[in-house]
């Protein structure tokens, strides 16, 4: 069983910058492929960014590429999205999910998943 908890969301002015964290507790974070979702408003939840349990292979929506960036530090069982040159439609609520297998977590079918953290970005 692992339980996440997101942190690090805020109001920021349109070209800022944020950093997420995403806290685990459990033994087998270190072996979990870890992502980030959001979902805006009237909107599905969309894919962000996916990072495999050793932190070798990352993957990003096109809409974030070159301006978030998925880290994992699995001694603090934490991982990480750094947002930079955020834009108002990044406005939504951000996710983190976790599972064994890496096509579940892009596919947005973790088993485990935080309660998500709020992030608005001002024009």
């Amino acid at each position: 069983q692992v339980q996440l908890v997101e942190s690090g969301g805020g109001l920021v002015q349109a070209g800022g910058s944020l950093r997420l964290s995403c806290a685990a507790s459990g033994r087998t974070f270190s072996s979990y492929t870890m992502g980030w979702f959001r979902q805006a408003p009237g909107k599905e939840r969309a894919f962000v960014a996916a990072i495999t349990w050793n932190g070798g292979s990352t993957y990003y929506a096109d809409s974030v590429k070159g301006r978030f960036t998925i880290s994992r530090d699995n001694a603090k069982n934490t991982v990480y999205l750094q947002m930079n040159s955020l834009k108002p439609e990044d406005t939504a609520v951000y996710y983190c999910a976790g599972d064994s297998f890496l096509n579940r977590v892009v596919a947005g079918k973790a088993d485990y998943w935080g309660q998500g953290t709020q992030v608005t970005v001002s024009s």
